[in-house]
């Protein structure tokens, strides 16, 4: 049971992973159609409240039960990331604010070690590392590094704020009230978007731009159904195989995998949008998968006294609120 639990764990977080990668191609024909990326954001996780506002109803008990937990999540893992990774954008090149931005599977490992004071596995460690160097070479860190302190920093935000999402997916999942991951989504994405709201400010966009068409490589698209694909496959579809991935793996693992979602990004922009890649991509790549291939290989450490004990909390199934 733990083992099918933790491998039905990985192809969620590989799903996942896949799912936020493609975020990306169909984004980018938008904003050259003539939207600011901030716009595609509040696009984005509004279209993703909106599919979620029942799951927010039917859940509406988080709010009275883990109103912290449902803040946080809001705030930090949906507003939070997108927010700061965007303006980072605007001072430093693509490349090293996606760098930055998945440094935060080592920060997470770091926070898990040093803040909750809970062992980390080598092999996730390891893993990490792994994955850190092949996302340089990934986002070929050195063709375009320019050092700005401000975009560093905003950098650094996404990553602090993409390792938390980790931790609020799994927040909770080892007490007795595990709270339902659909309700904590469907209410994050709520949260998300009133903040994304005031950073955005939706009623300066150029609505014309979504009856149109977009450009994805040599062939023209409908604009709707490039935000479709951006609100219900990059968005609703990913967040949710997500979480839940956290609940049957841990953070520090998932957190690792999550690393594939450059490496999905790149291979679909060359398909799709003929962004070629180079040799250190494809190695880069590489490592990425293997890094994450090292890290799910770790196995939690028994307790002792408790061999014999019964799965893990995090490689069972998670409960409805």
């Amino acid at each position: 049971m733990q083992a099918s639990g933790k491998n039905a764990g990985l192809g969620l977080a590989l799903v996942s992973a896949c799912a936020f990668g493609g975020s990306g191609v169909a984004a980018k024909p938008l904003i050259e159609a003539g939207l600011d990326p901030l716009h595609v954001v509040w696009l984005r996780v509004a279209g993703a409240a909106l599919v979620l506002s029942p799951l927010a109803w039917r859940h509406r008990s988080l709010l009275r039960r883990k109103p912290l937990l449902l803040a946080g999540f809001g705030l930090v893992a949906v507003a939070g990331v997108q927010a700061f990774y965007f303006a980072s954008l605007s001072r430093i090149p693509v490349g090293v604010a996606l760098l930055l931005e998945y440094l935060g599977p080592a920060l997470l490992l770091g926070y898990i070690r040093f803040v909750q004071r809970k062992p980390v596995t080598r092999a996730a460690a390891a893993g990490a590392a792994v994955a850190v160097v092949g996302l340089a070479c990934v986002v070929e860190i050195w063709a375009g590094l320019r050092l700005d302190l401000l975009g560093v920093l905003l950098g650094l935000a996404a990553a602090c704020c993409q390792a938390f999402y980790f931790v609020f997916a799994d927040q909770g999942a080892d007490g007795e009230d595990v709270p339902d991951p659909l309700g904590v989504i469907a209410h994050g994405m709520v949260i998300g978007t009133l903040v994304m709201t005031v950073i955005a400010r939706p009623w300066q966009m150029d609505w014309a731009v979504l009856g149109g068409f977009a450009s994805m490589g040599d062939v023209r698209v409908p604009a709707l159904a490039l935000l479709g694909f951006v609100v219900l496959v990059a968005t609703v579809f990913a967040y949710l195989t997500g979480v839940v991935s956290v609940r049957r793996l841990s953070p520090q693992v998932a957190g690792v995998v999550a690393c594939l979602e450059a490496v999905v990004a790149t291979v679909l922009a060359w398909v799709l949008l003929g962004e070629r890649l180079s040799g250190p991509q494809v190695l880069g790549g590489a490592l990425v998968l293997g890094g994450a291939l090292i890290a799910q290989s770790s196995r939690p450490a028994p307790v002792v006294g408790q061999e014999a004990a019964v799965p893990v909390p995090q490689d069972r199934e998670p409960t409805s609120a």
